[in-house]
């Protein structure tokens, strides 16, 4: 399904407009199926290149595939990744998404004691005012915050951002990156990539912004805890807005589905979501929120920043498989991410006529040979990976990526001196 918001007072075209990429969460299916997405539209959309935009901002799953392609990581690397498992420059293993999360099953045992006692002194002094709720409630402080470690999650993506002319530090990327996480004790967004939040590393900012209540432990970041960013809101395409993007393709991989329409249009006979128990409840019920904050959001992007046009993909009401496969599986992922690399591009067909002078503000257009070949799928644009490095590449890499941070080094006073001169002039 594409959303497309035109700019309600479009300013003239600029001679390098100012574009923006803004991906939410979803869970490891939900960053598989935004890595097919945008995998379609970089090759469908002319003059288009992800590595290149101006500004990203990421939520949850979505700041893996944002933070890499700000690190200059192209969609064909995350692809052989994540995906295929081609890749010589990262071994992916699905398990790391799962480890037990053992030091805080330790932390809660430590508790028990004292929770314990507390209780019994509780029932010892008014043994007739103890409800069965508040018992529960009490002893709930012994249940650990989350299942699974996240620790070796950001271990993998410290490695990646450490090598191959990355970085792990917001303040040495070229463009604007922007991880957000929601912070426990206070319930606010934190930007982490903005002032007085980009010393935290990359790979940290993630680990927080992806600690989705339940399943993962909120992440510690000095004296403050975090936890999921999409808590807050779903897209936070407003950040880019504020950094004055034109234009901000933006990704939801979750909406609600309807199961009324899929029957109608022979998608599945799935009867009433209810016969699929607490989880299909469960999971309508927070697809549903977030898609009504979505579009609380969209509304409040055309009052406030009306010389913008915002693009927003995200899978139809009937897609079945989206719905149905289990976003904390990685088994489907090539399958995932191949559906949403057919659905995107069959969206960009339906809707070019409506997408074509929205795209033309901004310099770019749609490929007709691309959109014209219906057989088209996600491995046909995935080229033959390059031969595994030798020692002589590596140590060539390592040399040049020395090179490129001395460069940067001895840049940066210099761009510094240039905007000082620029204000003194002003």
């Amino acid at each position: 399904m594409l959303v497309i918001q035109a700019a309600s007072q479009p300013q003239k075209p600029r001679r390098r407009p100012r574009l923006g990429l803004a991906v939410a969460g979803g869970g490891p299916i939900g960053g598989m199926y935004e890595l097919g997405a945008l995998r379609a539209i970089e090759e469908a959309v002319t003059g288009l290149e992800p590595t290149e935009l101006d500004v990203y901002v990421g939520v949850s799953s979505g700041a893996f595939i944002v933070a890499g392609l700000a690190n200059r990581l192209d969609t064909v690397e995350m692809c052989r990744i994540f995906l295929t498992g081609e890749s010589h420059q990262a071994r992916f293993r699905p398990d790391i998404f799962v480890q037990p999360a053992l030091g805080e099953y330790l932390r809660r045992a430590l508790r028990a004691p004292r929770v314990l006692l507390e209780w019994m002194a509780a029932v010892a002094t008014n043994p007739l005012g103890q409800s069965l709720t508040d018992n529960l409630i009490r002893l709930g402080a012994l249940v650990p915050t989350g299942l699974f470690d996240n620790a070796a999650i950001e271990a993998f993506l410290r490695e990646i951002f450490s090598h191959g002319g990355r970085s792990n530090d917001f303040r040495a990327l070229a463009r604007k990156l922007y991880v957000v996480a929601v912070e426990l004790d206070t319930g606010k967004a934190v930007r982490f990539g903005a002032p007085g939040h980009d010393d935290v590393p990359i790979s940290r900012a993630i680990q927080a912004s992806s600690a989705l209540p339940g399943l993962y432990p909120p992440v510690s970041i000095g004296d403050k805890l975090y936890v999921d960013g999409a808590l807050q809101r779903t897209l936070h395409a407003s950040v880019a807005l504020d950094e004055g993007a034109d234009l901000v393709i933006g990704i939801n991989p979750l909406v609600p589905f309807d199961a009324r329409r899929a029957q109608a249009n022979g998608q599945a006979e799935v009867g009433s979501l209810i016969e699929g128990g607490l989880p299909a409840v469960l999971s309508q019920t927070f697809r549903t929120l977030l898609q009504s904050r979505m579009q609380a959001s969209l509304s409040k992007y055309a009052r406030h920043y009306e010389k913008s046009d915002v693009v927003l993909f995200e899978p139809n009401p009937d897609d079945v498989q989206m719905f149905f496969t289990n976003v904390f599986s990685y088994d489907n992922r090539l399958q995932v991410a191949e559906h949403a690399y057919r659905s995107t591009l069959n969206d960009l067909r339906r809707q070019r006529a409506e997408l074509e002078p929205v795209l033309a503000r901004h310099g770019l257009a749609l490929d007709d040979a691309l959109l014209a070949d219906s057989g088209r799928g996600l491995r046909d644009g995935l080229h033959q990976p390059p031969a595994r490095p030798t020692p002589a590449t590596q140590r060539l890499r390592r040399a040049l990526d020395e090179l490129e941070g001395l460069v940067a080094a001895d840049a940066a006073p210099a761009r510094g001196r240039a905007r000082q001169a620029r204000k003194i002039k002003s």
